[in-house]
């Protein structure tokens, strides 16, 4: 169990993000769990070794905000999370279309649960 967590609406993302970079609190990484219909997601955050979580969670086909607004490292872990689970984040300050982890002989989203490698679709 993950300790020190606060769930919150997505909506209140950026705000929260913004409030503990206010109080000295850097970003450490965002992680992703695929559970079928919608996608949980954390965004870890550290400040002299203690930890404090963000938790959302969103539907497979809405947007999540972008927190590079507030963090520009940000960038690379959503568009890590965009590529592998199929994520759609909006207002991404450096957004790579979906290459910036995958290639085209990968297929879209390989992490997520609903897709295939496209050897797969192609019955090879």
């Amino acid at each position: 169990m993950i300790e020190n967590v606060m769930e919150i609406k997505k909506e209140n993302l950026v705000e929260e993000v913004q409030k503990l970079k206010d109080e000295g609190y850097r970003i450490v990484t965002a992680s992703c769990v695929d559970m079928d219909t919608e996608f949980m997601i954390y965004y870890h955050f550290d400040k002299q070794n203690n930890m404090k979580h963000l938790k959302i969670f969103s539907n497979k086909d809405e947007e999540v905000p972008s927190i590079s607004g507030v963090y520009l490292a940000g960038a690379l872990v959503e568009n890590e999370i965009k590529d592998l689970f199929g994520l759609k984040v909006k207002d991404l300050a450096i957004d790579y279309g979906g290459n910036f982890l995958i290639t085209g002989d990968v297929g879209t989203a390989p992490f997520a649960k609903s897709t295939t490698k496209k050897e797969d679709k192609e019955g090879i």
